[in-house]
């Protein structure tokens, strides 16, 4: 029956019913603590991220020249970059910029990659060759050098560029994913069964495909949110993300470069929270790995 999918063989909760595979892995991933730890990491980046008055009442924008490259003082602790602003309040508010890129890239490459893997999966034929050309191409493109081409003509000092330009890049690995999951789901008897029953293509594809066949998107969409967090960080630094008056680290680490024998504080910083955030992010995609995929059971 559809309702028991993915129910792990021989696990039965404490009334004799058996668990779905969703129910067993979140069982799992509460008692795992590298879940937890990076968790909890994740969820104060996005309340910062949220509220960052909650922590700091600076202005990232607001800058003192006489300051510039100073060390730690009473009320900022992280001193003062080469242009006199407070590093702490631009570490805070920079975490607004990583995770706004990092969750939005994710969610359009995961519903772009996943309908039109999952169609070509489900459907085949000539929809399915030319997917699987097209994403040829796109993984033959580097995705730095694609960026620095792409990105050096686009003027907006927004973060949708540079989401556009990942979700563009991005799509085909999910793309991949998604199709061969479904391929490998829809070979189930009960999928068989529900066609020879009359159901509607739709219907098989929505109902009994897809519920069955997302467990490896996610898990490859929460490990690739860190490296879209890196990428943007990458391209900011280079120059073709984000640009001033814009808050991010990637544009504080190039800013803060020059002079890192000087004022190393102001390069350490937002390189640590960089390094952090992206770590807690593939730190949680391996959990969900490891809960999600019954091989490792």
């Amino acid at each position: 029956m559809p309702e028991l999918l993915g129910t792990a063989a021989g696990q039965v909760s404490a009334l004799g019913r058996p668990r779905s595979l969703w129910s067993d892995a979140w069982r799992d991933l509460r008692r795992n603590p590298v879940f937890l730890v990076s968790a909890l990491v994740i969820l104060f980046l996005v309340l910062i991220s949220l509220w960052p008055s909650a922590i700091t009442s600076g202005n990232p924008l607001a800058c003192d020249l006489a300051k510039a490259q100073q060390g730690s003082q009473p009320g900022h602790p992280f001193g003062y970059d080469g242009q006199g602003c407070d590093v702490y309040t631009r570490t805070v508010y920079g975490a607004r910029t990583s995770v706004t890129v990092g969750v939005c890239a994710t969610l359009g490459v995961a519903l772009l990659g996943s309908v039109l893997g999952g169609l070509a999966g489900f459907f085949g034929g000539a929809w399915d060759a030319v997917l699987s050309r097209t994403t040829d191409v796109f993984f033959a493109i580097p995705v730095v050098l694609g960026g620095l081409v792409l990105l050096s003509v686009v003027t907006s000092n927004t973060v949708w560029p540079v989401i556009g330009f990942m979700v563009l890049l991005g799509w085909p690995q999910i793309s991949r994913i998604a199709r061969g999951s479904v391929i490998t789901v829809q070979q189930n008897d009960y999928v068989q069964a529900a066609r020879a029953l009359g159901a509607s293509n739709s219907r098989i594809l929505l109902r009994h495909i897809a519920p069955n066949a997302v467990a490896p998107v996610i898990v490859v969409a929460t490990i690739a949110l860190g490296t879209y967090i890196a990428l943007e960080a990458t391209l900011s630094y280079l120059g073709v993300g984000l640009k001033p008056p814009s808050v991010s680290w990637g544009i504080d680490i190039s800013a803060a470069s020059p002079f890192v024998r000087n004022a190393p504080h102001a390069l350490l910083w937002p390189s640590g929270a960089l390094a952090v955030t992206v770590l807690a992010f593939i730190m949680l995609g391996d959990a969900v790995r490891d809960a999600l995929d019954p091989k490792l059971r």
